[in-house]
């Protein structure tokens, strides 16, 4: 397990290395291959501790779906049947949608239930 960020710099740079010779990549046979592994294993385990990535709100999936999606909020707004100020309150944090619109959101924007709930 690792402790410190000096071995967790260490690591990566060894981890570097490993990864510049393909073989330790893709052959089990290779002599590389096993540390690799297991470094990147502990890398990973570190990282997740260290530096968690949290869930993102459905503010931040709202508008970066409008982008992928080329949505304003006035479509945004025609798209889920609420009015453009409605959609400003929610894109800006100051209400949260009710259940209806919680589900349009999920559904005609693809968006996870789970994220649109918060859960």
């Amino acid at each position: 397990m690792i402790q410190t960020e000096k071995e967790y710099n260490a690591i990566v740079e060894r981890i570097e290395i490993l990864l510049q010779d393909a073989d330790n990549i893709e052959n089990t046979e290779a002599k590389g291959y096993i540390e690799l592994n297991v470094l990147s294993d502990l890398v990973a385990d570190y990282e997740e501790r260290i530096y968690p990535i949290k869930k993102p709100s459905l503010v931040e999936v709202v508008k970066l779906r409008m982008a992928e999606m080329g949505l304003n909020q006035k479509r945004l707004s025609e798209l889920l049947g609420v009015s453009t100020s409605r959609v400003s309150e929610y894109l800006n944090g100051k209400s949260e949608p009710p259940l209806n619109v919680a589900r349009n959101i999920s559904v005609k924007l693809g968006i996870d239930a789970s994220i649109v709930l918060g859960v």
